[in-house]
C-alpha cells in the first residue's frame, strides 16, 4: 500500500485517485478550492481524505495532476512543504494546435519542476502518454522517466498496484521525449487510429523470423 497525495481535482486527478484506492492505496486530495477537493474525496469514499492547499502533503508520492501551465507555479508555491517527496508530473505541454510542444527547447515540465523543487524532493514523469478513459478502464503500459532509481522504484510499485505495467525509459531528460510521445498519441487519435481507445505499448518479440 502506498500513501498518495494528489494536487488537483480534475478528471485525471479523479481517475488516478479512483484507481489508486481500488489498488489498496490511500489518497489525499489537495486543491486550491478546498470544497472541490472535499467533494472529490467524498466521492472517492473510504481511503480518501482532503488536504489543505500549500501544506505538507501526507503522501510520500505526490502526483501533480494539473494543466501544464499550473505545474511549476504549484510546486513553487508548496516550496519546502514538498521536501523529501517524490513528485510525479503527468502533464502534456501541447501547443495550441496539439501537434507540437509549447516549449521549443529540449526540456520538459518535469525538468522545470526539478529546477524549482526543494532539496530532497525527486521528480518522475509518468502517465502522460495515456488517455484518461483508457487509464480509467484499461491496463495500459505506463512509461516513466527520472534520475532517482529509488524514486522510480516507488512509482513503479504504485503503477503495479493499479494493475498496470511500468516501463522505465531512462533519466529525467527523457521526459522531453515522453512529452513528445504525448503529441504522437494525439496525432494517432486524430489520424492513424481515429479514436481515443488505445494506448502506446511495448510488445517483446522473443524470436525474429529468419
Amino acid at each position: 500500500m502506498n500513501n498518495i497525495s494528489i494536487i488537483g481535482t480534475g478528471n485525471m486527478a479523479r481517475t488516478i485517485a479512483a484507481r489508486a484506492i481500488a489498488g489498496g492505496n490511500t489518497v489525499e486530495v489537495m486543491g486550491r478550492d478546498r470544497s472541490k477537493a472535499a467533494d472529490l474525496a467524498k466521492a472517492l469514499g473510504d481511503g480518501a481524505t482532503t488536504g489543505d492547499w500549500g501544506t505538507a502533503p501526507a503522501g510520500d508520492i505526490v502526483i501533480v495532476a494539473l494543466l501544464y501551465e499550473g505545474v511549476v507555479p504549484a510546486v513553487t508555491h508548496y516550496g519546502d512543504a514538498l521536501a523529501g517527496k517524490i513528485l510525479v508530473d503527468i502533464s502534456n505541454p501541447f501547443n495550441s494546435t496539439f501537434d507540437g510542444l509549447a516549449h521549443r527547447e529540449e526540456t520538459s515540465i518535469a525538468q522545470k519542476v526539478a529546477d524549482v523543487a526543494p532539496a530532497g524532493a525527486t521528480v518522475v514523469k509518468a502517465f502522460n502518454t495515456v488517455f484518461r478513459h483508457v487509464l480509467e478502464k484499461g491496463r495500459p503500459d505506463v512509461f516513466l522517466a527520472g534520475d532517482s532509481a529509488q524514486a522510480k522504484g516507488s512509482v513503479e510499485a504504485f503503477i503495479e498496484s493499479l494493475g498496470m505495467r511500468p516501463l522505465d525509459v531512462g533519466g529525467l531528460k527523457m521526459a522531453h521525449w515522453l512529452e513528445g510521445a504525448g503529441v504522437i498519441t494525439v496525432g494517432l487519435a486524430n489520424h492513424g487510429v481515429g479514436n481515443l481507445d488505445f494506448a502506446l505499448s511495448i510488445t517483446e518479440i522473443s524470436e525474429l523470423p529468419v
